[in-house]
């Protein structure tokens, strides 16, 4: 009867297949769990080993902006503004004009002290010409003065001899004597006018010098003039987009006011990496710039510039480390990058200064294709 009673029952079998499936089922999926782990830990090796060990990031990284803080350069009332806040200009567009009754009062001023300095010019010049003239007659004055003087010499040598052998009177030589002294006075006289009349040339070239001077002062003064008058117009440097508009109609204004901001059309990234980052980085190299208003929106540049100094050294205050108080910081380079031609359409939509960006540079030569752990595991094996 005990070996009837230890006899298995007929359905013992099925309970303990039914507890053996549940631990069957865990090592299944342990083991496939393990499979997947290690899949994937190859793969991102793999990719890691191709692809991710040239790539340089940074979420340290803005766009930026050659800003123009554009103000006054003469002082007056503005009169009109004919831009609105985020407008966009082009080059040569007015921004802003002011009154400009006082300075065409002054450039009309200006221009009447040209007109006097010219008309002092031309008395000058005239002055010259009549000095001119004058040395002219001295000069004919002079040689009458001798072909009268060569007469009277002759008359009174001719008188002296006659006058020896009795054939003429002493009283006609001494006339003749006389008209010889006469004419010898006659050319000094002469040539003591051309003199004076060179002395006056010399005067009236240094007038004519003088007034010309004052031209050109005067010319001067009417280029200010006009300069000072253009100023009240204010123009765009180029094109942009207006911001930061603080300029209202009636109001008076000085030089050093800062009236509105234009920012270029030509943004740009200032990616701060880390000095253990640019250890192969040049410019030219392919970037990736993700930015965080769209993710999605991500476009191609390259690196233009790297900076010739760290961030620190360009800052208000640079560190002294040779104080004693010495803490170590891993230091970051500004590096310019630019967006490529092909993708800055596409950036045109989110692309504002001051917008915060992530930068991926891949420091591999030429233009490499960037791809991702799937492509990575393809081109281990020569499929792309």
């Amino acid at each position: 009867m005990n070996a009837i009673a230890e006899k298995p029952k007929a359905d013992d079998r099925p309970a303990k297949l039914s507890e053996a499936s549940p631990l069957s089922r865990k090592k299944l999926l342990r083991g496939t769990a393990l499979i997947v782990v290690i899949v994937g830990a190859a793969l991102a090796l793999n990719w890691w080993y191709l692809e991710g060990t040239y790539i340089e990031s940074t979420n340290n990284a803005y766009v930026q902006s050659d800003i123009a803080v554009l103000g006054p350069r003469v002082d007056g009332v503005i009169t009109t503004v004919n831009v609105t806040d985020n407008q966009v200009v082009k080059q040569g567009d007015v921004l802003w004009t002011m009154a400009t009754d006082d300075r065409q009062a002054q450039l009309d001023q200006a221009r009447a002290v040209q007109a006097e300095a010219d008309a002092a010019v031309v008395v000058a010049q005239r002055q010259v010409g009549q000095q001119l003239a004058a040395i002219t007659a001295a000069e004919a004055a002079i040689a009458s003065a001798q072909a009268e003087q060569t007469r009277a010499t002759s008359d009174a040598a001719r008188s002296q001899s006659l006058v020896g052998a009795g054939w003429t009177s002493r009283q006609a030589n001494d006339q003749a004597l006389a008209d010889r002294l006469k004419s010898d006075a006659a050319v000094g006289s002469a040539q003591a006018q051309r003199e004076s009349a060179v002395q006056g040339l010399a005067v009236a070239q240094a007038m004519l010098a003088l007034a010309q001077a004052k031209v050109a002062s005067a010319q001067a003064q009417v280029h200010t003039a006009q300069v000072m008058l253009d100023y009240t117009t204010t123009r765009a440097p180029f094109d942009g987009v207006v911001g930061n508009k603080a300029v209202r109609v009636g109001m008076y204004v000085a030089p050093g006011l800062q009236l509105l901001a234009l920012s270029p059309n030509n943004l740009y990234v200032v990616a701060n990496f880390k000095e253990t980052q640019l250890a192969h980085m040049k410019p030219g190299q392919s970037v990736i710039l993700t930015p965080d208003i769209d993710p999605s929106q991500a476009v191609r540049g390259h690196i233009d510039s790297i900076a010739p100094a760290t961030g620190a050294l360009f800052s208000l205050l640079p560190p002294e480390n040779a104080t004693g108080n010495f803490t170590k910081v891993v230091q970051r380079i500004p590096t310019k990058l630019v967006i490529d031609q092909d993708d800055a359409a596409k950036a045109a939509g989110w692309l504002r200064a001051g917008l915060s960006v992530k930068a991926e540079v891949d420091t591999r030569d030429g233009n490499p294709k960037r791809v991702g752990i799937l492509g990575a595991a393809l081109a281990r094996f020569g499929l792309i």
